[in-house]
């Protein structure tokens, strides 16, 4: 069976009118949250700024918006900054099962291409972006094993393929096309899990520049008449061969094809850190608002966490004082301690200045995670959290869907909120009107005429 000519022909042929409600309103939603935290990304960011720069130095055609920056340049280098801010605060949706931020390179490509191309409608552009995050997510679901004991990290290599059929979607490519495109973007995607094992890079944060000018270059070549391979994932040297030895499940590749959009069960983040830490976030909340033990009464914290998750706990020298955010991100010492002593988790508490604080890295020291065997691959968001205390008090809470999944959802209203509070901290000063307007905008996207008046706005 030719799995990549099937996923091609998918992307190539799907519509608006072919999604299912929920996945339609779904990604109007992904595309609301992902709007929200790259602007905010251009604020806060400094690795960011590099890219950036390099976008706007250039050159050459003025097609698509640096968002947040309001620089146009030429659209591979539009998804090459939008890309880096996109997954800068680790604070974009996310796929629980799949273990991939399948909108992260995807929704800076449609943008660019669509910009670029002009009167795109709403609709085709909400179809572009469900494929977009139906073939990322739908890719990391394939797999049998983890890439990454491989040394391979696997979601902005993933993420650049919905790029590409997201941007191959809105050149109206045909199939052939589409899988030149997926064969283009195979030969220019990858990322080593190193940055797992390097706390002072800047690559985990800004990783998805790269996927997402992959998925745009590579539209636009084949769109130029490159040809590709015949099996890009399938292939003896495709995808799967190359990241896991061929292991992996053609069935979850293809099943349900144009009827289930993996875009509808898409998880929102609550707090701005990796989303294998968020389990133990709202179980240390949850028990702070039961049982209000006091920080300094405190004594230990047992986590238990699957082996995905053991790279959150270790090394533990550094995960219980990260030097840099985006290790503390990726800390479940530290994100605990710090919604145990703060008893909350956002932006203002992953700053240079905060990853010094004192209460928290004492805090962070008591905490000692053991690895349940037990939980696999599709496990990383479920977790146990024990807290003792001082008078020999045991709380504990175990989580199985974390919040912001589709089981346990944030609302739409929260949303908003969290759209409203991230793009207030845009590099250039967006009015609040606007910001309210866009909002709007975004969540009736289907009733535009051309997706630049939303861009307007922003």
């Amino acid at each position: 069976m030719n799995e990549s000519a099937i996923l091609a022909e998918y992307v190539a042929h799907t519509v608006y009118e072919d999604l299912p409600e929920r996945a339609a309103e779904m990604t109007k939603m992904s595309l609301l949250d992902a709007l929200g935290v790259t602007l905010a990304a251009g604020g806060l960011c400094e690795e960011c700024r590099a890219f950036v720069e390099l976008a706007i130095q250039s050159g050459g055609k003025k097609e698509s918006t640096v968002l947040g920056f309001g620089n146009r340049v030429p659209a591979h280098m539009a998804a090459f900054a939008n890309g880096a801010m996109a997954h800068a605060l680790d604070f974009e949706d996310a796929h629980d099962l799949a273990l991939v931020h399948p909108n992260a390179a995807t929704v800076p490509a449609a943008l660019a291409i669509a910009e670029s191309i002009g009167n795109v409608n709403g609709k085709d552009f909400i179809a572009s972006l469900a494929v977009g995050c139906d073939i990322v997510c739908r890719l990391g679901l394939a797999f049998n094993e983890n890439p990454g004991e491989y040394g391979w990290y696997m979601p902005p290599i993933l993420g650049s393929f919905g790029a590409a059929a997201a941007a191959g979607k809105l050149l109206n490519l045909d199939e052939k096309r589409i899988l030149d495109a997926f064969s283009l973007t195979l030969c220019q995607s990858t990322c080593s899990a190193e940055l797992r094992y390097s706390p002072r890079s800047d690559i985990r944060s800004v990783r998805d520049a790269f996927a997402s000018k992959a998925g745009v270059l590579a539209a636009r070549l084949a769109q130029k008449g490159v040809k590709g391979f015949d099996y890009p994932f399938e292939g003896k040297a495709g995808l799967f061969s190359l990241y896991s030895n061929g292991n992996y499940d053609g069935l979850r590749l293809i099943e349900g094809l144009g009827t289930k959009f993996e875009g509808a069960h898409i998880s929102f983040k609550p707090w701005p850190a990796c989303r294998g830490t968020h389990t133990y976030i709202e179980a240390a909340l949850h028990i702070l608002k039961e049982h209000a033990p006091v920080p300094d009464d405190i004594v230990d914290v047992r986590v238990i966490v699957s082996s995905f998750n053991r790279m959150l706990c270790e090394p533990e020298k550094i995960k219980k004082a990260p030097q840099t955010v985006i290790d503390a991100k990726f800390s479940i010492p530290f994100t605990v301690a710090t919604a145990l002593y703060h008893k909350e988790v956002g932006l203002k508490h992953f700053t240079p200045e905060r990853l010094k604080d004192e209460d928290v890295l004492q805090l962070a020291q008591k905490i000692r995670y053991d690895l349940d065997p037990g939980l696999g691959l599709r496990d990383a968001t479920r977790g146990f959290l024990e807290i003792k205390t001082k008078n020999n008090q045991t709380y504990a809470k175990r989580i199985d869907q974390a919040y912001g999944h589709p089981d346990n959802p944030i609302s739409q209203k929260g949303l908003v909120a969290k759209f409203m509070a991230c793009a207030d901290k845009a590099k250039t000063k967006i009015p609040e009107k606007k910001l309210k307007e866009a909002a709007k905008c975004i969540l009736a996207l289907e009733e535009i005429k051309d997706i630049r008046q939303m861009l307007a706005l922003l």
